[in-house]
């Protein structure tokens, strides 16, 4: 993780990559949903940031609605130095219906390179097999590693079922060195 910062923080656009990089792994989102981001999804009418945001059925896989909670202080920190950055680089209001995340050339990311830059971010950095998908898989794990409930987790990730977590579950190395451990 640190390394991982370390590079998103190196290179270009670190305010922006660093805070991408949070939203992945601190709120568990898919390279979709944040390519999908708004201004508005994350900021109040008083230009505060929000306690949650609700993710739209367009925004989801399999157009699920579901709300990722915009709590974790880290994150929080992230967000506003990007946002103050990014607003005193457009240096007016915020037109609220613009992207959270611009790509270099200005616009919204789409899913393919909101994907290919943290898969690149991952590589940098040196994580073998890092991809979009790390940050979503590591928020899981870690819910889980800490003794969150499956069901909890699931209505985080936004899965169908609890079945789908369980998956994440059943592969967290963490949780099984901890038992093995704890044998007698």
């Amino acid at each position: 993780m640190k390394r991982l910062y370390r590079v998103a923080k190196g290179g270009m656009y670190p305010a922006r990559n660093t805070a991408i990089l949070m939203v992945s792994y601190k709120l568990g989102l898919r390279a979709k949903e944040i390519a999908a981001l708004r201004i508005c999804d994350v900021l109040d009418d008083r230009g505060k940031l929000k306690e949650e945001i609700h993710l739209t059925g367009k925004m989801t896989k399999g157009n699920k609605q579901r709300v990722a909670y915009l709590t974790n202080p880290a994150l929080r920190a992230a967000l506003t130095t990007f946002l103050g950055e990014r607003q005193e680089q457009e240096t007016c209001l915020f037109n609220v219906l613009a992207p959270l995340f611009k790509s270099q050339k200005g616009s919204a990311f789409s899913p393919n390179t909101m994907s290919q830059l943290l898969t690149g971010l991952h590589e940098q950095a040196g994580v073998i097999g890092g991809r979009s998908h790390s940050g979503r898989r590591w928020f899981a794990t870690e819910l889980i590693g800490k003794g969150v409930d499956l069901k909890s987790v699931s209505v985080l990730m936004g899965h169908a079922s609890v079945s789908m977590t369980a998956k994440y579950a059943e592969a967290n190395p963490q949780k099984l060195r901890r038992i093995t451990a704890e044998l007698v």
